[in-house]
């Protein structure tokens, strides 16, 4: 998704781990996709622009007739099937059971990096969390990454959301990850 947010800097690194990218700005870019990324940026202006673009309802009925997706922070937001103190009319796409709150980390000042556990790897992972969101709920989604003992990281099936921004941290891996769950 190519309307708003930090997409450029997924371009980059997806292309650095092997894939090719296309931008999709309008339903037609949607035809022929293996997954779609839906980036961080901001969670209500993103979906405005997807619900202007009529392009809302065509990546919700995408992603959950089984498009692999990966969503990052705002994405998260988009991704999640409740969202806490959202603005009123917020939607979002009901793909993960889970519960977040918009901001939960604070504001743009309280924005910060922290080194995560990733599940099944020993290696810290450089988490960038920018006005991220606070995962309230997991519900029956994988637990993928963890800031302590909160859950910012997490999959069900071929969706993953992450509350970070893995695209800012120059560690490919989380990408790569995404790409084995797309070519599964």
């Amino acid at each position: 998704m190519a309307l708003q947010g930090a997409f450029l800097e997924h371009v980059r690194a997806f292309e650095a781990a092997g894939a090719r990218t296309r931008l999709v700005r309008l339903k037609e870019d949607l035809n022929g996709l293996d997954a779609v990324v839906i980036p961080g940026g901001e969670s209500t202006t993103m979906t405005m622009l997807m619900e202007r673009m009529g392009l809302f309802d065509a990546v919700r009925a995408a992603v959950l007739g089984g498009l692999p997706t990966l969503g990052t922070c705002a994405g998260m937001i988009i991704l999640a099937d409740h969202v806490s103190d959202g603005i009123d009319g917020q939607r979002s796409f009901g793909a993960l059971d889970i519960d977040v709150r918009r901001n939960g980390y604070g504001s743009q000042q309280e924005s910060f990096e922290a080194p995560l556990q990733l599940e099944g790897d020993d290696q810290p992972f450089p988490g960038v969390f920018i006005r991220a969101p606070l995962v309230e709920d997991t519900g029956t989604t994988e637990v993928i990454a963890r800031h302590g003992d909160q859950p910012v990281g997490l999959r069900k099936g071929r969706i993953m959301a992450l509350a970070f921004h893995p695209e800012l941290s120059g560690d490919p891996r989380l990408h790569r990850e995404f790409l084995r769950l797309v070519g599964s």
